[in-house]
């Protein structure tokens, strides 16, 4: 399984990077633009939050199939190990194509519907990301889309992996792994949510507790 943090809040990275085990950072346009700061700026400092290690997800921004293949080649040059997002419409599904042939690693984002992210695996994605989360908020069922395009990778194009994206409860989280999910990626309030266990709190504090009662301290 494979732990992403769908960031680009570089403090919040090197934080939790101590703490899970993260196989790398997501970033999408809008993540980038809250930051303020310049993608070639920002995704250095992220490898440098994961200690070296991880890989680093980026999206191209142009339209054409001509302008992403460009865009993901810089992207490719100057990050090394770098998964370039494209977004599964028609333009990027030729970009895709393209980028498979170049051996740039592609993730294909914005899916919402399963046809639509085999469409981008059979083309040369090595991870498609279905948007769970909003696919619920549109009235559909994110759960059900992510079951249906984990099936049909299983069957027709094996090589790509189930990227799940787009939460807002650790619930959708793990409702994908059990679907069969090879790998999620967690905004960071959903992934403090795994942490924030008040019961687990309170069990350790009783713990001291009985511990100093019996022999004055919290030494072992």
């Amino acid at each position: 399984m494979e732990l992403y943090l769908d960031t680009a809040d570089v403090a919040a990275v090197k934080r939790l990077a101590r703490i899970f085990p993260l196989s790398g950072v997501t970033t999408n346009p809008s993540i980038v633009a809250q930051g303020g700061q310049p993608v070639w700026q920002v995704l250095p400092q992220l490898q440098e939050a994961l200690g070296g290690q991880g890989t680093l997800f980026a999206q191209v921004m142009g339209r054409t199939a001509e302008q992403m293949v460009s865009e993901a080649r810089q992207l490719h040059q100057r990050v090394p190990g770098i998964v370039v997002k494209v977004p599964v419409t028609a333009e990027g599904l030729a970009a895709i194509k393209c980028l498979k042939q170049e051996g740039i690693p592609t993730l294909g984002t914005a899916v919402y519907g399963a046809a639509q992210g085999l469409l981008a695996a059979l083309a040369g994605a090595e991870y498609v990301a279905p948007y769970v989360n909003r696919v619920d908020a549109q009235g559909g069922d994110g759960l059900q889309m992510v079951r249906e395009l984990q099936s049909l990778l299983k069957l027709h194009a094996p090589q790509a992996k189930v990227l799940a994206a787009s939460f807002k409860t650790p619930r959708q989280a793990l409702d994908c792994l059990l679907a069969g999910c090879e790998a999620i990626t967690l905004p960071l309030d959903v992934a403090q949510q795994f942490l924030s266990a008040p019961a687990v709190e309170a069990a350790v504090v009783k713990f001291e507790q009985d511990w100093k009662q019996a022999f004055g301290s919290t030494d072992l």
